[in-house]
Parts: C-alpha cells; structure tokens; sequence
C-alpha cells in the first residue's frame, strides 16, 4: 500500500514538475531550417502513444507499435515522441502540447516555438560615390554623402552605423529598428575616410550579421604645382623640379614641352611621368633654346573634367642693359647700371673689369649693390687707373651675354675747353643780338631804298649847316655844286647867320630873300634824301 502511494505521488511530481517546465520552454525556430520539439520520456522508455497539439488544435499522432511513418512529410513524431518541423515557415509559430501514453501513464509537455529569421540580406549604400573594382567607394572633399543600410529579419530588428578610421572610431552613428536606416554627412572631410560597417541584430534570436564598405576621401590642392629649378651636379646639365604636395591619393606628375603656349595641354615631347609629389627634369644644356616652354602638369581624379593644374618655364636669354658709355670727374664717384630682368631661369648677373674681365671684389673702392633687377657698381674717388671697360655679365642654363661699358674719367683741366666755347657761344649770340636790333631800326630806310645798298649810297646826300659869327656875308649867287658820283642830283647848301639884331635880322632876310629869287637852278636837286 505505502508502495502504490509512492508511485502515485511520483508520477504526480513528474506531471506537475513537467508541466510547470513545460509551461516556460521555449524552442526557437529559424526560417526555413529544420528544428525539434522535444517530449518528456521516463527513463528512455518508448511511449505507446504520442499526440501533438497546436494552439488546441492536434495535427499529428502516432501509434508507436505501429510501422515508421514515411519520408516526406513536414512533421514527424520521433520514437520518443520528440516532432520535427522541416522547412520552417512563421505560420510554424505557436504554443505546442505534446502528451505522451505510457502504459497507464500520460504525460504532457509544453513548447512555444518563436520563429526568427535573419538578418539576412544586409545592404549598404553610400553615395554620390564612384566604385572601383574591389568595392571600395570613393568621395571627394567638401561633397554631401548618404549613408543608407537595409536588412531583413523576423520579427523584428536593430540597425546601426558604426565607423572605424585611421585616427578615431565610432560606434553609434546612427541607430533604429526598421527594415532600413540612413543618415547624411555634410562637408565630407579627409577624417572621415575609413570603414563604415552596417550592423544588423535580430531582437528575436539577437544573431548579428554586418556588412562594411571601404571609404576613402579624395583631395586636390586648389594651387598649382611650382616648379623649381637649380644646377645639376654636372655643369653641362640643369634640373628642373615639380612639386604638388597636399593631394590624396598620390597624383601622377608630367614633365613636357609645349608648343602651343602654358595655357594648353602637353603637344610636344614628353620627357618622364609619375605617381609622385616631386618629379624632377634633368636635361643637358645643349637641349635647351630660347624661347623653349617646359611645363609640369598635375593629373589627380579630384579634379573636375578639363580643369588643369600647371606650371611651366618660358626659358629666355639674359639681356643685360644699361648706358654703354659714361664719364666721370677726375677724384668723384660714379655709379655703373646694369639692368637684367628678361631671363629665364634668372640670370647671375656680375661686374668684371678689363678686358680679361677680371673679377670686381666688393670693398671700399668697390661698392656692388642690387635692387630689384638693377645690378650697380660704384666706384670711389675715381682716378684714371679706373678709366677703361667694364663688363656687366649675366649667365643662366641658355648662356652668357655681357653689356660693354666703357668709363671715361676727365681731370678739371679738360673743362676749360668748354668754357671757352660756351664764351664764344654767347659771344656770337650777343652779336646777333645787336645786329638785329640795328636792322629793326632802320626798317623804314631799308622799306624805302629798297635795301642796305641804297642807305650806303644816300650816304652821299650831305646837308651841312654851319653857325657862325665869324664868316663874311656873300651876296654872290650860290654856285651850283658839281653832282657826286652816286647817280644823285646833289646840292650842297650852306647857311650863315648873321650876328644877332632886329635890323640885320629883317636887312638879312631880304638880302636871302633876293639871293634865292635871283639863284636859276636847272635841274632837280635833292636836299635831302631819306
């Protein structure tokens, strides 16, 4: 009796202790996979009977004396009552009651089957972006990106942008739990170049699955290249150097030469090309000609379509000008010009002295300044041992060209030539002077004799008037006077007066008054002639 209470009592237990287990067991299915409800047993002992019920309802049974049931059908009571669900699908989901005969005995377990799926199919999206083979995208400085990550998953998920770069990482981005997820980067800088993983969790099972995507930042300076020039080691060769830094990824660097101007593309020879910063020309000498244009042109994927970055060399001559010949006083300074400005590369410009040119060494005798392009030598307390040429020399990669100068120095001695010139010169202007003031104020004899000759030869026509006292009164007629020989009638007339008295005076006149009444003059004569 004590023993039929006992079992009793046991298989009370096992009941309630598997029902209440039962009642929290959870199985989970994902989709389409197959998975195992499972069923008490005691001991491994094979039930006779096992029935399976759905939410109430049974969909399968199995008499375990009977034959194994066939292949092919979605559920399947195993010998020890466990159901297998093949190809799970989420109408699988639901509470499951599994009662199982033992002899005399039924057991009961419960299962709730949550299905889940995923995540599966997770996809990234970053853009406007260009691809390159292996996948990874690319952006350009300054631009606006979109960051865009979908996934599927059942029932539900978490999304999430997480981003690991050079420098720093981040894992919160942007976080949600739809069936997508974006953000938005604005002003995209080089910081921002690294990896960019989309996370996506099942909330469900909280299995994971990522997917990341490469992403690099292109740059270009807005400068242009500078190119650079200097001597090579061998004095018959120079090295023209281009240098671009700032660009990412390494930009590719050609040297060339160009007919057609430094605003066009290379259409002449190219010399050497490459990934670099710095790219270096050496050429020889003899290569080189006035007039040559060598440029270095920057290629880079950041630069828009048809833009150019450039430098270039317009190689030209040196020309050195200045005053070829100057003078100075004798114990003065004075200062020799020379200007170059025109070469390219520039020139080295230098004063040498003598016809052997020999080298001019800056002290206290010579003074050597430069401003701008202008090269000035100066020399003190001039003497005649400076007299003689200097040389203004200029040289660069194309050749040398020199300005002559020649330096004459004069004592104070050689200055009174000069003066004496500039005596006579006033000298000869003073006498123009009166000359022409004369002439100026015989105008009117000159108008009316028709020249200088005619006032020489009125200078015949003399009209001579004597005062005096003392001479005796003639009452005779005046004589007619021989004409002179200058083809004028002349007369020379003399007039006396007699000494003062109103009675002489008025006998006097009567007498002149006679005198002229009695003179017969035959021909016309001219008194006076102006």
């Amino acid at each position: 009796m004590e023993v039929v209470t006992v079992a009793a009592f046991l298989q009370l237990y096992l009941y309630i202790s598997v029902s209440g287990e039962a009642a929290n067991q959870t199985a989970f299915g994902a989709l389409g996979n197959n998975t195992r409800l499972p069923c008490y047993s005691l001991s491994n002992v094979t039930p006779s009977f096992t029935r399976w019920m759905k939410n109430g309802q049974e969909i399968i049974s199995r008499n375990h004396s009977a034959a194994t049931p066939s292949p092919g059908r979605r559920l399947i009571i195993l010998d020890d009552g466990s159901l297998d669900i093949l190809g799970i699908t989420p109408w699988d989901e639901g509470t499951y009651l599994c009662n199982s005969t033992f002899q005399n005995n039924t057991t009961h377990t419960s299962v709730q089957l949550q299905v889940v799926g995923g995540p599966e199919n997770v996809s990234t999206s970053i853009g406007p972006a260009t691809v390159l083979s292996n996948g990874t995208h690319v952006v350009y400085l300054g631009s606006a990106v979109s960051f865009n990550c979908s996934s599927y998953s059942y029932p539900s998920q978490n999304l999430s942008w997480r981003f690991h770069g050079a420098n720093s990482s981040n894992d919160s981005l942007a976080s949600g739990s739809g069936s997508w997820l974006d953000f938005r980067m604005e002003d995209i800088q080089p910081s921002a170049q690294g990896e960019y993983i989309c996370r996506a969790q099942n909330t469900l099972s909280h299995r994971e699955a990522d997917r990341s995507t490469q992403l690099l930042v292109y740059y270009a300076p807005q400068r242009h290249p500078e190119c650079l020039w200097r001597p090579g080691e061998d004095p018959s060769k120079i090295q023209f150097n281009c240098t671009w830094f700032g660009a990412y990824p390494t930009p590719t660097l050609r040297w060339g030469e160009n007919h057609h101007g430094a605003g066009s593309n290379l259409d002449g020879h190219l010399y050497v090309f490459g990934e670099a910063h710095n790219l270096t020309l050496t050429l020889n000498r003899s290569l080189l000609f006035d007039g040559q244009l060598l440029k270095c042109t920057a290629q880079h994927p950041a630069l828009a379509p048809g833009e150019e970055k450039s430098c270039s060399f317009n190689l030209k001559s040196p020309y050195p000008e200045g005053e070829p010949l100057v003078a100075a006083l004798e114990d003065t300074s004075v200062t020799l010009s020379c200007t170059e400005a025109s070469s390219l590369p520039p020139a080295n410009t230098t004063w040498r002295r003598g016809a052997q040119q020999e080298d001019i060494v800056p002290g206290s005798k010579y003074v050597v300044s430069l401003v701008g392009p202008v090269l000035r030598l100066t020399i003190v307390n001039v003497s005649k041992e400076d007299e003689g040429l200097y040389f203004c020399r200029s040289e660069n990669p194309l050749g040398i060209r020199e300005l002559e100068v020649y330096l004459s120095v004069k004592t104070s001695s050689a200055y009174t030539g000069a003066i004496i010139g500039i005596f006579l010169a006033v000298l000869i202007v003073g006498s123009g002077v009166i000359i022409a003031k004369t002439v100026y104020s015989s105008r009117d004899r000159i108008c009316l004799g028709s020249g200088f000759g005619r006032m020489e030869e009125e200078r015949g026509d003399v009209l001579s008037l004597v005062d005096s006292d003392e001479e005796e009164i003639f009452q005779d007629t005046v004589p007619r006077l021989p004409p002179l020989n200058n083809g004028h009638h002349t007369t020379r007339v003399q007039i006396h007066r007699i000494p003062s008295s109103d009675h002489e005076d008025t006998e006097m006149t009567d007498r002149n008054a006679q005198q002229q009444e009695d003179t017969v003059i035959e021909e016309p004569v001219d008194l006076v002639t102006f």
